[in-house]
This record gives structure tokens, C-alpha cells and sequence, in this order.
């Protein structure tokens, strides 16, 4: 999910540079609302470690 979040920043960075400014806000906005959804599912992955006193288990 960070990931994804960062593609899209660096390619807003890139059509920022080159001239495009809708195309650069429109990338800005969906990396912002990567970053939100990470960040929440990352506290949300704390508190449950927290309360059952165990670790997640990623998928395979």
C-alpha cells in the first residue's frame, strides 16, 4: 500500500515537472489518500497486536 502511494507521489512529482497541473493534482490526491489508508490500517495493525497480545499473520 506504501508503495502505491509512493508511485503515484513520484509520478505527480514528474507531471508537475513536465506541465501538467491537473494530472499532478489528481496524482497528489489519490497518494494522499494512499497514505491515509496505510497509516490506518498500520495503527489498526498495532492495536490489535497490543490487545491479543500476538502477532498478525501476513497472507502467503
Amino acid at each position: 500500500m506504501l508503495s502505491y502511494a509512493v508511485t503515484f507521489f513520484i509520478l505527480a512529482l514528474i507531471a508537475a515537472v513536465l506541465g501538467f497541473g491537473g494530472l499532478a493534482g489528481t496524482l497528489t490526491e489519490i497518494a494522499k489518500i494512499f497514505v491515509v489508508v496505510f497509516a490506518v490500517l498500520f495503527v489498526a495493525s498495532l492495536i490489535y497486536g497490543m490487545v491479543t497480545g500476538r502477532r498478525a499473520n501476513p497472507p502467503i
